[in-house]
């Protein structure tokens, strides 16, 4: 029974020797003295502001990319036990002895060395030789610019990695795909392709062209797979549901937890919450959800509200009033009804309770039982300090003179009759019969005799409005606009008729227990389509510069400076690669691949020829490393060079080489 003890156990394995020395070689270039420079560079003053946030759980919106290569970096952080205490300021500031450099910069230094062994085996996979593979291998180690990518807190080598590791598992699955389908190293390689794809979505959404690369690809091969007359119809809809679970729902699926996951770690209240909307806000530990755990959650007549536009832009800011009027005659000469200003604030204040009455009852409280307010009800907006009624009338606003003017109306004694009857429209309901709520609704409140809609115009009234942002009527309101739409962000019942103790009660909070948490989905909605939409489009990056300037090699990025000495950090590539790359994608362009494949035969049946261009090659790369060589000074920091030794790397004009004034 034990005779198998007989024999001793042997276990056998092949390694690729190619493969192990690239690896260790891409780990010590990119490792070696990780933790230098002890100061803040370039991205990294922007990145480590999302990983301090990540540690102190407060909610952040980055509208750079989806969280999850922000995540990556956080738990860099949180294992080098950084407590997310340091002022992420400037570029060059100094590093405390709290923040773990080397920790944080580990996982992109690890993903840049990585990145070399995969595009070995990305060439192998694609059928070149082993002695191809190697030089495309070595040109990735010796390349500059991505060595200081590597280096530091950065996204870009994560994401190159998981770029490289989805085109490795396609090809790799593909391969498998020709005579061990449904294997069990088919099936790894396939789903690895998909979770490959959305991990470099997840770091950075140009991960996205990869992904629908691969997919168009694999929909090409599916395409002529149709034309197999060996493969049953049964064996063809296993393939289609295979490729569709692993490149489809289950990216799908970790792209929603990468959101789940940043969600749930972000649980408090933080300055970049106040983009999102009130209900969003509210969900969050601190901030507004102090101010809101527990209010009312049905609107009623004799509410106390206030209104906050659900468009945030310029700002966020709350419908307002206060005692002073539209003066008699603007700047231009147009006349106004010089009623009270009516205008949207960006501060709380007291000035920014409103009453909803009920136009056929005098009271300004809540009866018992509340009497709810419902989709399509007419209601009147009482100015809760002034007691005027919110109006508008066939008067031009002060800067949109195509839109009317909205006020809260005095009764001058003048042939201007009072118009404040409004129709609340549920924008979000699921019924016509849907009662208005607190921050879920979201509202618009159409002109009852002239159908405009209250609306944000954004525009800033001059020193008479105290520079507070116009609201207007709008009378085109066809369609749906986020300036038009508003919803109560704070809200009570309220309960004194007289207006000395009103306006005491305005003053002060309210505390009722009613939960107002969000779904993950409706959350996740919301954070994307802020992510999508915040681009800021008024001001370009400094550093922004076109694809052909990198191309060319005609442009660099100073990423630090040593505070005294002439010793910097540059992200500059590797010039000889570069201009090679260029030499051959143009040759390849012009001599057609049927010319180059009889070039090729030709050196391979003659001898000296051959071995001319096997002596070329040596240089070439002998070459490669003698510019990698040049320029690791400022790939890694140091050494610092003199004056004189900057100046003689500065090989074009365009080069923003840093020197020092002596």
């Amino acid at each position: 029974m034990l005779g198998f003890l007989k024999n001793p156990v042997v276990v056998t394995a092949e390694i690729n020797v190619n493969l192990v020395a690239l690896t260790v070689m891409g780990l010590i270039s990119r490792l070696w003295g990780l933790s230098y420079p002890r100061a803040v560079v370039f991205d990294e003053v922007y990145y480590g502001q999302f990983v301090s946030l990540y540690m102190k759980r407060i909610f952040f919106v980055d509208d750079s990319g989806p969280p999850f290569g922000h995540m990556l970096l956080a738990l860099g952080g949180y294992l080098g036990g950084f407590d997310g205490n340091f002022l992420w300021n400037r570029i060059g500031a100094e590093y405390s002895m709290n923040v773990p450099i080397w920790s944080l910069r580990l996982l992109p230094a690890l993903a840049g060395a990585l990145c070399i062994p995969l595009a070995y085996q990305i060439l192998v996979e694609l059928q070149f030789s082993h002695c191809a593979a190697l030089g495309g291998a070595l040109l990735i180690l010796l390349e500059n610019s991505l060595i200081t990518q590597s280096r530091f807190m950065l996204l870009e080598s994560i994401l190159i990695f998981f770029i490289l590791l989805a085109v490795l598992s396609y090809l790799k699955f593909y391969n498998l795909q020709r005579h061990s389908s449904f294997s069990a190293s088919w099936w790894v390689w396939l789903l690895l392709t998909g979770v490959a794809c959305f991990c470099a979505v997840g770091v950075k959404y140009m991960g996205l062209f990869t992904y629908m690369l691969l997919l168009a690809i694999a929909g090409l091969h599916f395409w002529h797979m149709l034309g197999n007359q060996n493969l049953s119809n049964v064996s063809l809809l296993c393939h289609f549901l295979a490729r569709g679970l692993a490149l489809i729902i289950i990216p799908m699926a970790m792209y929603l937890s990468f959101f789940y996951v940043h969600l749930t770690l972000l649980y408090r209240s933080g300055p970049h919450d106040q983009i999102m909307t009130s209900a969003f806000q509210a969900s969050l530990e601190g901030g507004l959800a102090r101010i809101t755990q527990g209010q009312p959650l049905e609107v009623a007549y004799g509410s106390q509200i206030t209104l906050r536009n659900v468009l945030g832009k310029p700002m966020q800011c709350w419908l307002h009033s206060h005692t002073n009027t539209y003066p008699i005659r603007y700047e231009n000469g147009r006349g106004s009804s010089h009623q009270q200003q009516v205008t949207c604030y960006p501060f709380k204040d007291v000035n920014n309770w409103w009453i909803v009455k009920d136009p056929g009852m005098q009271q300004l409280v809540v009866s018992n039982p509340p009497r709810p307010v419902r989709h399509g009800h007419i209601v009147q907006l009482v100015h809760g300090i002034t007691t005027r009624y919110l109006n508008t009338h066939d008067v031009a606003a002060p800067l949109s003179p195509h839109s009317q003017e909205v006020s809260c109306y005095i009764d001058y004694n003048v042939s201007m009759p009072a118009q404040n009857l409004w129709r609340v429209e549920i924008v979000n309901r699921e019924s016509d019969t849907d009662v208005w709520k607190t921050i879920l609704s979201e509202v618009r409140f159409v002109h009852v005799n002239t159908s405009a809609v209250l609306k944000l115009s954004g525009a800033s009234l001059p020193e008479w409005g105290y520079r507070q942002l116009e609201v207007v009527g709008e009378k085109l309101s066809k369609g749906y606009h986020q300036s038009m739409v508003w919803n109560v962000e704070e809200h009570r019942y309220g309960k004194s008729q007289e207006q000395k103790e009103r306006e005491v009660e305005l003053h002060s909070p309210t505390q009722m227990d009613i939960s107002k948490n969000l779904s993950f989905m409706a959350k996740f909605t919301e954070l994307q389509w802020k992510m999508l939409t915040l681009k800021n489009e008024d001001t370009e990056h400094k550093y922004s510069s076109s694809a052909l300037d990198w191309i060319t090699m005609d442009t660099n990025i100073a990423y630090w400076l040593h505070p005294t000495s002439g010793a910097q950090i540059h992200l500059l590539g590797n010039a000889l690669t570069w201009a090679s790359a260029n030499v051959a994608a143009v040759i390849y362009i012009l001599l057609i691949p049927i010319v180059l494949q009889h070039l090729s035969d030709y050196l391979c049946r003659s001898l000296l020829p051959k071995t001319m261009f096997r002596a070329l090659i040596v240089a070439w790369f002998s070459s490669v490393y003698l510019v990698y060589c040049t320029f690791s000074p400022v790939t890694y920091g140091e050494p610092s060079l003199s004056v004189a030794e900057l100046k003689d790397l500065r090989w074009k004009d365009s080069w923003n080489i840093l020197i020092r004034k002596q």
